[in-house]
């Protein structure tokens, strides 16, 4: 009994000091004018907050029947899933539509459209310290969407929502639609509905800026490395020879890692490996990406209706210039692209 209690007081510390930790950074990031907080969004079933799920790569591969695959494999399978060769069209989706449908009347009666962000992404979805308002390009879309849909800004609830549980939350109902730095996959099309494509992404790799790696493959073999659980960083991270997979509920939580020592990198989408160099200045991000592919909204399958009228705002905001604007405001300062560069284009 003794024994026992003994280890349970020291899982307690080892949480308590993970806690910590992460809320040291994200004071840190504040001093730098770059605070990113997860203010108490739904969260599921997990250990305690920013507690790392650690799994080597053999079981990881064995228990996804993905032990032995090569690189050329992985390649294909990237391929096949940004729909250049073959088993599905990320960027297919309903025609747009201004009409309302049985599930945009189901939203409008309830009277709110409830919209799943981020909260723990500088410049696409966070809490600005100095004026408390919740901002980014993310943020900008979602509003755009929900005031057209539902004619009043009043109407559109922010919900956080990590990234592990998007798709959860979509099943339960939990939330209408999800915007959320979200890459279409083949796999999640089978689970969800998405819009058609709004911005173009590809994962790219932080390492610390002591890090002597210059290319993706020396800041990746043999490392421990770092990405949200349920992310596209996850899957590809499970078809490169890292020592060990770190996976976390949101990806600011491999930040966190990474400046306690204890990760050697993070792979995340170009445009959150950006954001989050320019929120740490001790990190830096990797010449070179892998597996492009789109963002899109996530909605039920069966609401065709709701899709049809998200993709009609998609194309208004394109058109009428919120789009770029919004880019130029939020993500040309640190991506350095011009913005039809991320505009995704059907192939």
């Amino acid at each position: 009994m003794g024994t026992n209690t003994d280890r349970s007081r020291d899982r307690s510390r080892r949480a308590a000091a993970l806690r910590g930790a992460r809320t040291a950074a994200a004071l840190a990031l504040l001093a730098t004018g770059a605070l990113v907080l997860d203010v108490g969004g739904p969260r599921g079933a997990a250990p305690a907050a920013g507690a790392p799920h650690q799994v080597p790569l053999a079981a990881q591969q064995a228990q996804s029947g993905q032990s032995g695959q090569s690189e050329q494999s992985g390649q294909q399978d990237r391929s096949e899933q940004t729909g250049q060769a073959g088993s599905c069209d990320l960027y297919r989706s309903v025609p747009p539509s201004t009409e309302d449908g049985p599930a945009v009347k189901a939203v409008k009666a309830k009277r709110s459209l409830v919209v799943g962000i981020d909260l723990n992404s500088y410049r696409w979805g966070s809490r600005n310290p100095n004026t408390g308002q919740v901002e980014g390009f993310d943020i900008d879309l979602a509003r755009a969407i929900g005031t057209a849909i539902m004619g009043d800004p009043e109407k559109v609830v922010l919900k956080a929502v990590p990234t592990a549980d998007r798709v959860k939350f979509i099943q339960e109902g939990r939330v209408d639609i999800i915007v959320r730095t979200m890459s279409i996959t083949c796999e999640r099309l089978e689970q969800v509905a998405f819009s058609r494509p709004y911005f173009t992404t590809s994962q790219r790799v932080l390492v610390p800026r002591s890090s002597p790696a210059k290319t993706l493959d020396e800041a990746l073999n043999g490392a421990t490395a770092c990405a949200a659980s349920g992310s596209s960083a996850q899957e590809e991270l499970k078809t490169r020879p890292v020592k060990k997979l770190v996976t976390v509920e949101n990806h600011l939580d491999c930040l966190v890692l990474m400046q306690l020592g204890k990760v050697d990198a993070t792979m995340t989408d170009d445009g959150l490996a950006a954001s989050q160099a320019a929120q740490d200045q001790t990190v830096r991000v990797i010449d070179g990406e892998v597996r492009p592919g789109v963002m899109g909204i996530a909605m039920l399958k069966t609401s065709t209706d709701l899709t049809a009228r998200v993709n009609q705002v998609l194309n208004d905001y394109y058109a009428n210039g919120s789009w770029r604007r919004a880019y130029d405001t939020w993500l040309k300062p640190y991506l350095q692209d011009d913005a039809d560069r991320h505009w995704p284009t059907p192939r």
